[in-house]
């Protein structure tokens, strides 16, 4: 304020610029414009010098130039800048590692029956649950797994299930008897059912473009594994036995694990739990052993503008609007995969024993033979069997990585899933050895294959919260077919062939029509963190 000469003003009064007008202020907490000779309180007063101040300020930042907003990018974004690299192929020969090994502890079901059956005498039914008993520990965990994965993390999972796999898997060498056994084998099924959680971890690290054939293609370390236990077999069987074999085969297990010392822990794992920073150093060094460099920016927190706590590994968020069709139809195409893939496998040794004389053999055989513990253990010849059977599937993994990146995920298991339902109900006719192992082998490429991309969607289809209990839970689904599967291709076949056959194209023609039914396609889409629905209570 300052005083003036001007003759509008009394002796209780004093002059002030507010607001860049020229205004007399009066004692008495009034004030007037001197030209307008407008009566104003002070709390107009003060709101004209703070728009004064505003204009001022105004004008000022009119001409600074405007500040560029903060970059931002996502796990999936970074992941995809970077690409794929020296990373990813370490990943996947670590996982690779773990399905091989996986394999062999599957693949010894088929080994390990009939040399039990001659040493213990077993009847057939007791040589069917040996194998039961492993489905059966693979059903009961794979939801527990797929919890504590989306709980506790994919590393700690992994180690955790591998451990306890190779620990019954040796211990099992040691059974003194038939129900230690089965008491074992099926705690080692209990530990196999964390396997497909690999799966989640790979799929989890790799770019988009490149992720369905990544994951298809790893797969074929499963029949690398599965081709290494029989020529294992082949070594040890003869000489050592079957106990060294159930030790020997579990000890990749051991050093596997050992190996996931490397293994990061899921990017998109610790930023859902709010660990960025933990995420943002995985992403630096995939940058690293890739020789790329980081996307510029802030990583971007999913859950970042929401006070909402994210639910981690509930069976329940399966079910929510969003999500409920795609995990029904995706049990019943899981259920059917390995009803289906494990019922080709026992079909094609036992319809060459089929006794109608028909499917493959040219002389009937007598199912109930007058020496009914006939002790026949496993010869070269079976083991190179087993070998070119189990080749088989590679044609219907190459088949799955043509087509999946051009029809997308749904129609490519439509399609092969009604192929092998064309080759299953051509075995219906009665022809010769080799042109039966043909359609058996066609059928197995194909469904092996269609397994595969269920595979590639199902992780794909799962935000990140959920993904782990999905897998899970849809390989506890698979392990139902799996457990059922021996007494339609085993028991059944004994009494009709036709209907045995039957029944596999029937159930394949239902998941032809699931897979056409899934409302989600996932092919190029962005894997997800977190979904809208589950990202806490309402």
């Amino acid at each position: 304020m300052c005083a003036t000469d001007n003759p509008h003003l009394s002796d209780n009064s004093e002059v002030a610029i507010v607001g860049g007008l020229f205004v007399k202020f009066n004692r008495d907490d009034g004030y007037e414009d001197l030209d307008g000779n407008i009566d104003m309180d002070i709390t107009d007063m003060s709101n004209m010098a703070n728009l004064g101040g505003n204009i001022q300020e105004g004008g000022d930042a009119g001409n600074r130039p405007k500040e560029p907003p903060e970059e931002t990018f996502t796990i999936q974004q970074a992941i995809d800048n970077i690409g794929f690299g020296k990373f990813q192929v370490k990943l996947s020969i670590l996982t690779g590692f773990a399905w091989m090994a996986d394999a062999m502890e599957m693949m010894i079901l088929a080994i390990l029956s009939p040399a039990l059956h001659c040493e213990w005498q077993l009847e057939g039914w007791q040589e069917a649950l040996i194998t039961t008993v492993v489905f059966a520990g693979m059903m009961a965990s794979s939801s527990i797994w797929g919890s504590m994965c989306d709980k506790y993390g994919r590393k700690t999972e992994l180690i955790l299930c591998s451990l306890f796999t190779c620990y019954f898997g040796i211990l099992s060498a040691f059974a003194p008897s038939y129900i230690w056994l089965l008491i074992l084998r099926g705690l080692v099924g209990f530990g196999i059912g964390g396997a497909p959680q690999s799966v989640t971890l790979y799929a989890e690290f790799l770019p988009t473009k490149s992720r369905a054939t990544c994951v298809i293609l790893v797969e074929i370390f499963w029949a690398l594994g599965a081709c290494f236990e029989v020529v294992l077999a082949l070594i040890v069987m003869p000489t050592l036995g079957w106990k060294w074999l159930l030790g020997l085969s579990a000890i990749p297990l051991l050093l596997f694990s050992i190996c996931c010392a490397w293994l990061p822990e899921s990017a998109r794992y610790d930023v859902t739990r709010g660990q960025s920073e933990k995420a943002f150093a995985t992403i630096q060094r995939i940058a690293k052993d890739n020789g790329k460099p980081m996307p510029l920016g802030r990583l971007l927190e999913p859950h970042a503008h929401s006070s909402k706590p994210i639910r981690r590994g509930r069976i329940a968020d399966l079910f929510t609007p969003e999500y409920r069709i795609t995990t029904g139809l995706l049990w019943v195409i899981w259920l059917v995969c390995a009803f289906s893939y494990y019922g080709i496998v026992l079909l094609t040794t036992a319809l060459f024993e089929s006794p109608d004389g028909c499917h493959g053999t040219d002389v009937l055989y007598n199912p109930n033979p007058a020496c009914f513990l006939e002790c026949r253990t496993l010869t070269t010849s079976d083991y190179r069997d087993l070998v070119w059977t189990t080749f088989a599937e590679f044609p219907g993994l190459f088949v799955t990585v043509f087509f999946i990146e051009k029809i997308g995920r749904k129609y490519t298991m439509a399609v092969e899933f009604s192929i092998f339902t064309i080759f299953v109900f051509l075995v219906n006719i009665c022809t010769t050895r080799a042109v039966l192992t043909v359609f058996l082998f066609v059928s197995r490429a194909f469904i092996a294959g269609a397994f595969q991309a269920a595979y590639v969607y199902t992780p794909e289809v799962y935000p990140t919260s959920m993904r782990a209990v999905g897998i899970g839970s849809c390989s506890g689904m698979a392990r139902v077919g799996a457990i059922v599967t021996p007494f339609v291709a085993q028991v059944l076949l004994k009494h009709s062939a036709y209907a045995t056959i039957s029944i596999y194209g029937g159930m394949c023609l239902l998941a032809t029509l699931a897979s056409i039914l899934l409302p989600i396609e996932t092919k190029g889409r962005e894997m997800t963190d977190v979904s809208a629905e589950v990202s806490g209570p309402k």
